[in-house]
């Protein structure tokens, strides 16, 4: 079983992965970081069952990810 430490390492792994590929918005990308973000925090807090902390994580880290930067691309598409 994965201790806590390679189990962050990992989703810092998968969250480097994810930001250096290339989205065409801001809502995706944030979208992206969210859900790696949500995922390694939720694997943190759920000492239970890491699996589904990270699955429940990764969920809300998606949606607030993408609500944030859907909010950004709208503000940048009015500004032009």
């Amino acid at each position: 079983m994965k201790t806590l430490k390679e189990s962050v390492i990992t989703c810092l792994v998968v969250l480097v992965i994810m930001m250096t590929t290339s989205c065409d918005s801001i809502a995706k990308t944030d979208a992206l970081i969210g859900a790696g973000l949500g995922a390694a925090l939720g694997a943190g807090i759920d000492h239970n069952n890491r699996g589904r902390g990270a699955a429940i994580g990764a969920g809300v880290g998606i949606g607030a990810g993408y609500i944030y930067g859907n909010e950004q691309d709208k503000k940048n598409s009015n500004s032009y």
